[in-house]
């Protein structure tokens, strides 16, 4: 089994911390970027497609849930199952930087802000 530790690289693309997921430590995930099993993904798609590392980069919409490509039907269900706040997650990159941010949801050992 992995640990948690602070790695930029385990940042999804839709800024939920990967590296502090079940699937990623019980090593039945490799995270966002390593991983084919999410190439249905719009968000991973197109941050891919820009070149960026996140949608805190983006900078084409200041909330990202208006952003339909972030905040469509799939992404919905991803967030409600995992009582996901994802906007809360890319507006804390947006804030702290990928390094940062990586290392306080390590601290936090969780892969997301929940839902309020």
């Amino acid at each position: 089994m992995r640990s948690i530790t602070a790695d930029p690289s385990l940042i999804a693309c839709c800024g939920i911390y990967c590296g502090a997921c079940d699937a990623y430590l019980k090593e039945k995930c490799k995270g966002c970027r390593g991983s084919d099993k999410n190439a249905w993904c719009k968000v991973k798609s197109c941050v891919l497609e820009k070149k960026i590392a996140t949608c805190a980069e983006c900078g084409e919409y200041s909330n990202p849930m208006d952003c339909k490509k972030y905040n469509n039907f799939l992404s919905k269900m991803v967030g409600f199952i995992l009582n996901s706040n994802r906007a809360a997650c890319v507006r804390e990159i947006e804030q702290l930087g990928l390094k940062i941010y990586s290392q306080k949801m390590a601290d936090l050992r969780q892969r997301t802000f929940p839902r309020r």
